[in-house]
């Protein structure tokens, strides 16, 4: 009935049966939803409890790969925030890169579609992944065939396909290993 980008992975029994990566990533989530409100009044608390156990419900294909609790959901929690400026940095050098070679005609501008390989196991990390080249000016993801990715690349500065790699991926690459494993 479902595609099957939507079916349930496989789960173990003893995993079906287990609640605490459940209660883990509600109480990580939880924790985060107070974090960003900054309050304990006990309606702030509800609600965030509330949408913490529907997010945990609903994400629950993601809740049995969750290990070590809550330690490594509070790890994630934190490689999340700290990858959130790191992307707005590397929007806003790429978008300056880009309106310099717009406004000044004489810079270079080799566009090309380039093979880079990715080293992120996680389906979910490499979404993220092929989301954020995408959303940096000056590159696109155009197809993805498992581990490897054809990039749309404004001006190509590589020659190969580990260079090309290191320069659009491995950043990348480095907070979202540790939020995607």
């Amino acid at each position: 009935m479902w595609p099957r980008s939507f079916e349930q992975p496989d789960v173990r029994p003893d995993e079906e049966r287990s609640l605490r990566p459940f209660i883990c990533l509600s109480a990580g989530l939880l924790a985060l939803w107070l974090t960003l409100t900054w309050s304990l009044d006990p309606q702030e608390v509800a609600t965030g409890l509330v949408v913490s156990l529907v997010v945990a419900s609903v994400a629950r294909s993601a809740v049995h790969s969750v290990t070590g609790c809550p330690g490594s959901i509070l790890r994630r929690v934190a490689w999340s925030l700290a990858y959130i400026p790191y992307l707005l940095r590397a929007i806003i050098a790429a978008n300056i890169d880009v309106a310099r070679r717009v406004v000044n005609p004489a810079l270079p501008i080799r566009p090309g579609i380039v093979k880079v390989r990715t080293n992120l196991e996680s389906p979910l990390g490499r979404l993220f992944l092929t989301s954020s080249i995408t959303l940096t000016p000056g590159t696109l993801t155009v197809e993805t065939s498992g581990r490897e990715l054809y990039i749309h690349w404004i001006d190509v500065e590589a020659d190969g396909i580990e260079e090309a790699s290191e320069r659009i991926v491995r950043g990348f690459e480095r907070y979202l290993e540790r939020i995607f494993g």
